[in-house]
């Protein structure tokens, strides 16, 4: 387990040089004038060349990509053009927003997803097994802005249950920030008035981020457990006599869902990334939100630390459902 672990820690420094290479370069090469639109339409020459030198963008491409990546050993992203501050404290301020969204969307999926896939499975070939398979289909198909704009206008609009968007009402004040996620930090505060705006707040969000992973979820486990349960030991099992909803759960559930768990982890890293549309149509002041203004003001050291930072939280957690595999699967154990 430690060799295993050790050799995937290996593999993350060039993962991550390939990935700020690449995004430096296309930050970098793409048409537009950065320092025009941050010195604003009435800078005169002199004070855009100021601010050109100052942030080290009238030096050669390489030369400030050897800047850059000596600074983040330091674990400097650098600064932001349009905010004037280092992106790694802004976007200290966005990601557990993005993350509390996430965690939300995916915990959706994983307790729908896994069940539901479950329970299809079987009933194969029948007709809660055909409408999961269209449902499953269509959530995949839709996109998630389009059925953002749909959430917001059947519950938000019509029928006025849930808020239109962000992340607390206007009038509400956010509680004292320990883990920066707010219905935690509202837990955590005992402020249960705060914790309910916000739980009512992330609803329509979550379920607009959770669906296509919830399909693809369903889908997977439908499979994983169709081929499980033609297995000789799950024959064996009934043979025996045991309780069916111990084959079911401990015999069948456990041995399909190590393949499920390479679903789960890619599409946590997806949504990590996926974001943008979602936030800027909910207003959710996430890192999909902050990354959005930033490539419309063409900042774009913001936009290289948001790929960087979501990068390092996809490799962690594959790491982690890698390590999971042993934990659930006796038979996979690393040495």
């Amino acid at each position: 387990m430690l060799r295993f672990l050790f050799r995937r820690l290996l593999m993350l420094g060039p993962v991550l040089v390939g990935l700020t290479a690449i995004m430096f370069v296309i930050a970098r090469l793409l048409p537009g004038d950065p320092v025009g639109l941050a010195a604003g339409p009435n800078a005169t020459l002199a004070e855009r060349a100021a601010l050109a030198q100052e942030f080290g963008l009238d030096r050669p491409v390489w030369d400030q990509y050897l800047s850059y990546v000596a600074g983040l050993a330091r674990g400097d992203l650098g600064r932001s053009l349009m905010t004037r501050r280092p992106v790694a404290e802004d976007i200290a301020i966005y990601l557990p927003a993005t993350l509390e969204l996430v965690l939300a969307a995916m915990a959706l999926a994983i307790a729908l997803g896994l069940p539901l896939g479950l329970l299809t499975a079987l009933w194969q070939n029948r007709w809660p097994d055909r409408l999961g398979q269209v449902l499953a289909i269509g959530a995949i198909s839709m996109p998630r802005f389009f059925l953002g704009l749909l959430l917001q206008l059947v519950f938000a609009i019509w029928l006025m249950w849930l808020p239109l968007g962000g992340q607390l009402p206007v009038v509400t004040l956010p509680p004292p920030r320990v883990t920066g996620l707010v219905t935690l930090d509202a837990a955590l505060a005992g402020d249960w008035a705060t914790l309910g705006a916000a739980c009512r707040h992330l609803a329509l969000p979550a379920l607009a981020l959770s669906l296509s992973p919830l399909a693809a979820i369903l889908r997977m486990m439908r499979a994983s457990a169709i081929e499980v349960m033609a297995q000789d030991y799950v024959t064996a099992a009934r043979a025996l006599g045991l309780p069916r909803r111990k084959i079911l759960i401990k015999t069948i559930g456990r041995n399909a869902v190590s393949a499920t768990l390479t679903v789960i982890g890619l599409y946590f890293g997806w949504l990590l990334g996926g974001t943008v549309l979602v936030e800027t149509v909910f207003d959710w002041p996430g890192l999909g939100l902050y990354a959005t203004r930033a490539i419309l003001s063409q900042d774009m050291m913001p936009v290289i630390g948001v790929a960087l930072v979501t990068g390092l939280i996809f490799v962690a957690v594959n790491l982690a459902v890698d390590l999971a595999y042993g934990l659930i699967d006796p038979r996979v154990r690393y040495e």
